[in-house]
């Protein structure tokens, strides 16, 4: 696996050796070199792309071959690094909607359901649980950066940038301060995650871009 381009524009080279396989998100193929053979899918039936599709991922996913060798190119929807991890077997991975682009066919990728906390953040109602054990390839809106927490080490995070966490971490999602500063100040809601464990942030919030490109358009009365 090799990641160039990065971070601003990262894009992931993903060689298959003969017989080989890897599991991507629909739409994220860039380029394809060698015979490589593509299988479309839900993986796992109608309810397992149903629950990946709540968590922002597609209702499909495409499971590229090759049965001599050969390589898969991956991109991302938005300009930012990528990173690979390695899901060891033991726990699972829990990433953010949106930021799983591929793994290995061996890490199964459910939805599991994140309740409140994730609905308040405004990150969406499910997180994606990744099993199993092989290489992940995550995504992210600019640069990653990881942290690995003790145990009872906490990390505060705005709920824009995080992008995975393992499930040994505890999470809770809460205001910034007052309502006052929360409304006023621009903060918003963040997560306090407490360790032991990894965490993954990206450097920018697509939700901040959302609200960027939404102040710069016309009015609604103007545009037609």
């Amino acid at each position: 696996m090799e990641i160039s381009s990065g971070p601003a524009f990262a894009f992931g080279e993903i060689t298959l050796p003969a017989g080989g396989a890897v599991r991507v998100e629909a739409g994220a193929m860039a380029m394809t070199r060698g015979d490589v053979q593509i299988a479309t899918s839900t993986r796992g039936g109608f309810l397992k792309g149903l629950k990946r599709s709540f968590g922002g991922e597609s209702f499909f996913v495409n499971d590229f071959s090759s049965p001599t060798g050969g390589v898969v190119a991956v991109a991302a929807a938005l300009p930012g690094d990528m990173s690979l991890v390695t899901v060891e077997g033991t726990g699972a991975l829990l990433v953010q909607s949106g930021s799983w682009i591929a793994s290995d066919t061996s890490v199964d990728v459910d939805a599991k359901w994140g309740g409140g906390k994730t609905f308040f953040s405004g990150e969406g109602l499910v997180l994606l649980r990744c099993t199993g054990q092989g290489e992940l390839l995550m995504s992210a809106y600019g640069a990653i950066r990881s942290y690995t927490l003790a145990a009872g080490e906490q990390v505060t995070l705005d709920t824009g940038h995080v992008v995975a966490f393992d499930d040994t971490v505890q999470y809770t999602v809460r205001k910034a301060g007052s309502w006052k500063s929360t409304i006023l100040g621009g903060e918003g809601l963040v997560t306090d995650f407490t360790g032991p464990g990894r965490v993954w942030l990206q450097t920018r919030s697509s939700s901040d871009l959302i609200g960027w490109i939404q102040s710069k358009l016309p009015p609604p009365a103007s545009r037609s």
